[in-house]
């Protein structure tokens, strides 16, 4: 049996999160959507976020027909995310249900290999301006 360290925010407002590259969507805060995930690395990365916070962090891929994107073909900001539900469907994909919370920003990648995870901080939210 191995225990999942959990994931701790830093004194700077830093998070440590599961990372979802997105393909042909962008999410923004306040939006509840679904999403059908095939890959087996963002399988895992959901499987892991419903053993804990259901927090993730979604962000679009720049090249949405790469099938295994490399960190670096990740765009920096994305959207952090509560799953909602999550659904096994019988072809071996997921169906989860996210509402984007609020804008992010990707520290740093960790060196997690299973799935992708990074440090993330929270942007601040400047649609008070408008």
């Amino acid at each position: 049996m191995t225990s999942t360290p959990s994931r701790p925010a830093s004194s700077a407002g830093s998070e440590t999160l599961p990372v979802l590259p997105l393909r042909d969507i962008v999410v923004f805060p306040h939006m509840i959507v679904p999403l059908f995930v095939g890959r087996e690395k963002s399988i895992r990365a959901l499987e892991d976020v419903m053993r804990e916070e259901k927090r993730i962090l979604l962000v679009a891929q720049k090249n949405p027909a790469d099938d295994d994107p490399q960190a670096s073909a990740i765009y920096e900001v994305g959207t952090l995310a509560q799953v909602l539900q999550l659904l096994k469907l019988p072809d071996g994909t997921v169906k989860v249900l996210v509402e984007g919370l609020e804008r992010a920003k990707i520290e740093t990648f960790t060196e997690r290999t299973e799935f992708f995870e990074a440090k993330v901080k929270v942007l601040p939210n400047d649609s008070d301006d408008a």
